[in-house]
């Protein structure tokens, strides 16, 4: 099963670690941390040119999206549940605030 993430692109639903808001995470230094990583790396990928809804982590690459978080979210009703908690522990992680 694919993810359709906005501008063309998608990814295997099974490569999908996490799926957040970047609003709501942007606040944690850790999460700019890891962005900023993830950049120098070149492992970011703008999906679209419009003003970025989410960031989607896959085990290879980081997708910054327009796409809305709720509605990758709706998405993804079959990802494997063992995906789910590994989600809910980087979304703990990642988005506390400093």
């Amino acid at each position: 099963m694919f993810l359709y993430l906005g501008g063309n692109t998608t990814v295997r639903s099974n490569d999908v670690v996490g799926i957040f808001d970047i609003e709501e995470c942007s606040v944690s230094k850790i999460t700019a941390n890891y962005l900023n990583s993830c950049q120098k790396n070149k492992k970011i990928v703008n999906v679209s040119e419009e003003m970025p809804k989410s960031f989607i982590v896959t085990v290879s690459k980081t997708y910054i999206s327009n796409v809305s978080c709720a509605t990758i979210n709706k998405r993804t009703k079959k990802i494997i549940q063992h995906s789910v908690k590994i989600c809910r522990f980087l979304r703990n992680f990642l988005c506390k605030i400093p």
